[in-house]
């Protein structure tokens, strides 16, 4: 019997918007730029790079942050400006897109694997209410698996991340939230 992979429709559009783009060569390039917060993260895999359009000579490329204000964008800019320099692409904008606000469901199955092996849990990791985190949500673990988890506080490392313990193996962790 075989297996039917479901994919949120946010995440389908992404990857055939890639798959079919004229630059894909330039998307490929951009995967090598990091999340300056998850270097473990492209800027892909985290759903921030939104679009890569070439006008003629000119290279626009639309990103969207995490949450608005977030401080890790002047320098997601500037890595996408100097890998794209470094290759011969220098008449380029990098455009910050704040409509549609960045969702969770934008993450790639991959990204959200190395976020686990980072030692962050994806968002799919907890138990949080439709609203948000709950005081008595339980996020799974990274490091052991364990449900017996405990939130400490709504903010973590950063705005977009809960800060969590393990109640297992007494471990602390990020949990990124699910917007």
């Amino acid at each position: 019997m075989s297996e039917i992979s479901l994919m949120p429709e946010e995440q389908y559009l992404r990857q055939q918007q890639r798959a079919t783009s004229e630059v894909k060569e330039l998307w490929d390039l951009l995967d090598e730029v990091k999340d300056p917060e998850i270097p473990a993260l492209s800027i892909w895999d985290l759903g921030i790079l939104r679009d890569i359009e070439r006008h003629g000579e000119r290279i626009i490329v639309t990103i969207t942050p995490t949450y608005s204000g977030c401080p890790a964008m002047d320098t997601i800019t500037e890595d996408i400006k100097s890998a794209l320099d470094a290759k011969g692409y220098e008449n380029l904008e990098v455009k910050l897109q704040l409509s549609p606000a960045w969702s969770s469901e934008w993450m790639s199955p991959e990204g959200r694997r190395k976020l686990r092996n980072y030692g962050v849990a994806p968002p799919e990791d907890a138990d949080a209410s439709e609203d948000g985190l709950t005081p008595d949500a339980h996020a799974l673990c990274p490091h052991c698996g364990s449900r017996e988890t405990r939130m400490l506080s709504e903010f973590g490392s950063t705005a977009c991340k809960a800060l969590f313990q393990c109640q297992a193996c007494k471990e602390t962790f990020d949990y990124f939230k699910k917007i």
